[in-house]
């Protein structure tokens, strides 16, 4: 069966690419931030930490997670829900004949 693109699939593939650019990232150092809030100067971003958190969270550190932001082991298992969601009712394999 050949894969063909649907638009619904962008969404799945944006937060797998996501997740799996934070687990490569290094929490241990400091990189460039895309939060809206921290670039306009603002002190605080209820946000600020999740990305840090999802980091820690694939190297198996699961205090280290919990304690850069509580709602990013959450977050990762809300967001692979979602895109096993998308695109699981279009991917159908058949059995060997």
């Amino acid at each position: 069966m050949r894969y063909k693109f649907q638009r619904k699939h962008l969404e799945a593939y944006i937060w797998i690419g996501a997740i799996i650019a934070l687990a490569l990232t290094d929490p241990t150092e400091s990189h460039l931030s895309l939060c809206p809030l921290k670039n306009a100067g603002f002190q605080y971003c209820p946000g600020c930490g999740l990305g840090h958190s999802i980091s820690w969270l694939f190297r198996g550190e699961w205090a280290a997670s919990f304690n850069a932001h509580p709602l990013g082991i959450p977050a990762v298992i809300i967001l692979l829900t979602r895109s096993i969601m998308l695109l699981k009712n279009d991917f159908k394999f058949s059995s060997p004949k």
